[in-house]
């Protein structure tokens, strides 16, 4: 069996690889239930969460990520996300790799969001803001920056000198990324805003956007979590992964449905309906979009076969 760490993880998930991965998985046949999801009590902490994702190729490939979020490691210098993923044969069972999960849910993740930005986001957008500091922020500038022609890189964080860490990091990969301390300047003139935090109470709102703007939401992956305020929802059209997973689990749908700011027909479409053309995506130069992300199982599996069929390619001709 072979076993990937995070630095071979990494090194076999190329982005654009990566994200053209995705696009074939989400509008292929892919079997995906939604995901198993347990909070755990962490005394005098937060409570951390538990995820089980299990997908399926039909006679090809079968995996299963298991995945714990503890908000509160930050405490601890670590990072909040741990995992594995486990990939076998959809044909025998057989058991083919253990994948180091967080590297995997990171790229991916950051890799789903710049497929939805390819349809979603201004073709012409120079401009992007990541707003968090975790993981999931320099991985986030580099795979945007696949889709786009972006020349400018702005980092917004609770904690300035984390985000001037993170610029310094994106700086050295060759971007022209920079720290901001005023998150709603930094919006106004973003072409893409993409949040990547734990906030369980909108840090965007809608009147900072500007026509044309595309927000990417990726941290709230529960009900009571939120990133941008109802008047985005008002002013933007709306998109996300898989409206499964959306409608049950991310804050910034789940709330504006319960309140009526937002109909279950008002969500435009779903990344298959994109990806498979059913859906044009953005519409004119003006439009502004808004695009929720919570995870969906077969982006880790898309990811996992990758690095996997990438790495055993490498591991024959070496």
């Amino acid at each position: 069996m072979l076993v990937l760490n995070e630095t071979e993880t990494r090194a076999a998930l190329d982005w654009p690889a990566l994200i053209d991965a995705l696009a074939a998985m989400f509008s292929g046949d892919c079997v995906a239930p939604v995901r198993h999801h347990h909070e755990m009590e962490v005394p005098g902490e937060r409570d951390a969460t538990m995820l089980l994702m299990p997908a399926w190729l039909p006679g090809r490939y079968a995996g299963v990520k298991i995945l714990s979020v503890f908000p509160d490691n930050a405490r601890r210098a670590l990072p909040a996300i741990f995992g594995t993923y486990l990939l076998s044969s959809a044909r025998t069972g057989e058991m083919l790799a253990a994948i180091e999960g967080g590297e995997l849910t990171a790229r991916r993740t950051a890799a789903t969001s710049a497929l939805a930005a390819r349809y979603l986001a201004h073709p012409e957008a120079r401009e992007l803001l990541v707003c968090g500091t975790g993981r999931l922020s320099l991985n986030l500038l580099q795979a945007h920056a696949v889709t786009r022609p972006l020349q400018r890189f702005r980092i917004w964080g609770r904690n300035i000198k984390n985000a001037e860490a993170i610029a310094a990091e994106a700086r050295a990969l060759g971007l022209n990324a920079e720290a901001v301390n005023d998150l709603e300047t930094a919006v106004r003139t973003a072409d893409i805003i993409s949040c990547a935090t734990l906030s369980n109470e909108p840090l965007i709102s809608g009147d900072w956007l500007k026509p044309g703007a595309h927000l990417d939401l990726i941290g709230g992956f529960k009900p009571d979590m939120r990133e941008a305020d109802d008047t985005a929802i008002r002013r933007s059209s709306v998109f996300v992964d898989t409206r499964a997973g959306a409608t049950r689990e991310a804050g910034d749908i789940v709330q504006p449905l319960k309140s009526g700011v937002l109909s279950e027909g008002g969500i435009k479409a779903e990344l298959a309906e994109l990806t498979s053309g059913r859906h044009p995506g953005r519409r004119d130069d003006d439009e502004i979009t808004f695009f929720k992300s919570v995870g969906a199982a077969l982006e880790d599996l898309a990811g996992a076969i990758l690095a996997y069929e990438t790495a055993t390619k490498a591991r024959a001709t070496a």
